[in-house]
């Protein structure tokens, strides 16, 4: 099955298919079940009360046989689709030989890295390293937080308001969220948020932006230079209270933020601050990366080379857990042991990444995120709804922003929305400050067909309940 089969036979046939209330009485007791045993800290079937058995390219299957279209993938990480079949034949193959291995060399192991090497950016390809610790993106940001304290000898770290990187302890004082933090303080010292660029948010004058920014090639934007003056701020402002940071962390999609798009000049004068003053630029892509924008990662839209990348999700090819960091093998100055984890050896995973990889490049899917995303996008936009705000993404990374009838944000539209698309077969998500984005990311590999379908109720929910508020 050379390069595996087209993305149209991956799914299956009849989604979205609901012959039952929801949840239906399989799923109920399923649902009843995990409340009775499982931990309090359970999330997502508060939200949708679904209990899944199956899973095909973008259609899943719950536990009472109804069918849906999934513009959710796992958070993003089922990027090549549920149980495509090319990847699942490399991973039972490897699974069938050999599975853990810590850090020593495998096939399996090397042919991946030299694979992730040839897909990543400009600067980094082909002058690279990789590391793995354990098997989430929070861990691969525990590791970044080592690599700039051990490189650069000072321990202060900058982030960004609105960010998500992860529930471990390094990893949550670099998030901006404050409800994940709430309990579990005190964090990391020394760390610094400085407000990231929100444009629809920001009703700012642009007529001012160059005489801020410290870029002379300043993009023209007031909410860009206003964050780029801050991160410049907290580097060599004389009073701005620390040493400056070890590094800058920096989704260039935000995602828990509510699919945050910068603007053209944000990353850019990230990296010319990081340059002058001696900090590391590490971009988060664990949800923005392995394809998911139209391009291998999100920094390429903007030109943008960092010193590291944190990945995970889709990294994994068949949703198998995979965390890692690749950087630029200049800041390779770790000793044997200096980052470690007992999963670092997940083999399977690595074989089922490099499967993806081949059947990414194979279908073109990085061209077919690009044309989705847009098509996606135009349908929202032509709903004309005063309940839209804002209508942003990149590929398949897409954020509808709803507001109520006096523009505020509203979360309670966004879960009538998601609520109304489940029962009628459809699974979308939530995202931003106030919980008011509807977040879109859908597999790679799901077809302008199923789009047009999911979108056909997605809309048309949405004209219901702008309707109901006239």
């Amino acid at each position: 099955m050379a390069g595996g089969p087209p993305i149209d036979e991956l799914h299956f046939d009849d989604a979205p298919n609901v012959e039952t209330s929801i949840p239906g009485p399989n799923s109920r007791e399923l649902l009843e079940r995990q409340v009775a045993i499982d931990s309090g800290a359970v999330a997502y079937p508060k939200a949708v009360p679904l209990a899944f058995e199956e899973g095909r390219g973008a259609t899943i299957k719950d536990a009472d046989g109804n069918v849906f279209l999934d513009f959710f993938a796992g958070i993003g990480v089922l990027n090549v689709g549920h149980s495509n079949p090319y990847v699942l034949d490399a991973v039972n193959e490897q699974t069938s030989k050999l599975v853990h291995t810590i850090d020593f060399p495998t096939e399996a192991r090397l042919d991946f890295i030299e694979a992730m090497s040839d897909i990543a950016p400009p600067g980094l390809r082909g002058e690279c390293k990789m590391v793995f610790g354990g098997p989430s993106g929070s861990d691969a940001n525990e590791g970044s937080i080592k690599l700039a304290k051990q490189y650069t000898g000072r321990h202060g770290l900058l982030a960004f308001e609105g960010s998500y990187h992860g529930g471990t302890t390094g990893a949550l004082s670099l998030t901006g969220g404050i409800k994940y933090k709430k309990g579990y303080e005190p964090l990391l010292p020394d760390v610094v948020h400085v407000p990231y660029p929100y444009p629809y948010r920001e009703s700012l004058s642009d007529d001012n932006a160059k005489a801020l920014c410290p870029r002379e090639n300043c993009c023209g934007r007031m909410a860009c230079a206003r964050s780029l003056d801050a991160v410049k701020e907290k580097f060599e402002g004389p009073y701005s209270g620390h040493e400056p940071p070890a590094a800058i962390w920096v989704e260039p999609i935000q995602g828990e933020g509510g699919v945050v798009i910068p603007p053209k000049g944000f990353l850019k004068g990230l990296r010319d601050i990081a340059d002058d003053n001696d900090a590391l630029l590490i971009t988060d892509e664990i949800q923005s990366g392995f394809g998911r924008t139209g391009e291998w990662w999100a920094c390429e839209h903007d030109g943008v080379t960092p010193d590291a990348i944190t990945m995970a999700k889709g990294i994994g090819g068949a949703g198998l857990p995979l965390g890692a960091m690749l950087y630029h093998e200049k800041f390779d100055t770790w000793g044997p042991g200096g980052h470690i984890g007992t999963f670092r050896g997940n083999i399977p995973a690595m074989r089922g990444g490099l499967a993806a990889i081949e059947y990414i490049q194979e279908h073109d899917l990085l061209g077919h995120a690009t044309e989705l995303g847009e098509y996606i996008r135009g349908r929202f936009r032509e709903i004309n709804s005063p309940l839209i705000g804002d209508v942003r993404g990149r590929g398949l990374f897409i954020g509808i922003e709803m507001i109520d009838t006096e523009g505020n944000p509203s979360a309670e539209l966004v879960k009538r929305v998601q609520t109304d698309c489940y029962t009628k077969g459809v699974l979308v998500w939530t995202a931003g400050r106030e919980g008011n984005v509807l977040r879109l990311l859908p597999p790679l590999v799901m077809t302008e067909a199923q789009a047009e379908i999911g979108l056909d109720i997605i809309t048309e929910v949405i004209r219901e309940c702008t309707n109901e508020m006239r």
